[in-house]
């Protein structure tokens, strides 16, 4: 059974999330704000965590920075806010999804169950004979570990950030564009993906990439999309 960590300082809500959740099969653990969810995390074995931003004591926001010091859970952000530029702050400070308020449970439902997939197929080694290793100069990827080293070093990516790499990497000079991206990763249609993407590929590139300005792998293609490729020259 997994379990789903659910931070509201709203109670009704937490009630609300804990009862559809429950019948996924779900076991909810629950904590009003941000303190409460850290002292839940040490004390339990999470595997995804949905966040409101605003809480008392300590807000979704700094408990998500928290957290993402040293765990890559999938965490899903939950606001009031619609506009643009909190979904990028959500998800430029680790979040993995954004859903805002007010919502259709069942829509969260569906994002936590995506989540959880993308989370378990990323911490479970694939039983295969042969390995799954993907190669681009140095940058390597072990797909039955599900590791990320460039040059050597170990990258620590979350579960999107994997996927989208991993993406690209197997599919070495193709050029897929943002929808395409989001549509391969989030098995949904895109609609107003570009930000969401955008995001995501610039963690990736901040974590494989020397010089993010001057990428080496995770190349743009103006107009059309982002594709992974050998360089001529180190």
């Amino acid at each position: 059974m997994k379990n789903i960590l659910v931070c509201d300082d709203d109670k009704s809500i937490v009630e609300s999330i804990e009862i559809y959740l429950q019948q996924e099969g779900y076991r909810v653990l629950k904590a009003h704000d941000g303190i409460q969810a850290l002292e839940v995390m040490k004390a339990e074995d999470i595997h995804l965590i949905i966040m409101d931003v605003m809480m008392p004591k300590l807000d979704g926001i700094r408990t998500t920075l928290k957290i993402r010091e040293n765990s890559n859970i999938p965490i899903i952000i939950l606001s009031a806010k619609t506009e643009d530029a909190d979904k990028i702050l959500g998800l430029n400070i680790g979040a993995d999804d954004y859903v805002a308020k007010p919502f259709n449970p069942l829509e969260l439902v569906a994002r936590v169950n995506s989540q959880i997939r993308r989370y378990t197929k990323l911490g479970n080694a694939a039983e295969e004979d042969a390995a799954q290793v993907f190669q681009v100069d140095g940058l390597v990827i072990n797909d039955d570990l599900k590791e990320v080293t460039v040059d050597g070093k170990m990258v620590r990516l979350t579960p999107i950030e994997y996927n989208i790499l991993l993406l690209l990497v197997r599919n070495q000079g193709k050029v897929f564009s943002i929808n395409q991206i989001y549509e391969n990763i989030w098995n949904e249609e895109a609609i107003g993906a570009d930000n969401t993407v955008a995001v995501h590929i610039r963690h990736i590139r901040e974590k494989i990439e020397i010089n993010p300005k001057e990428p080496r792998y995770l190349k743009v293609v103006w107009g059309v999309g982002y594709k992974i490729e050998k360089t001529s020259s180190r």
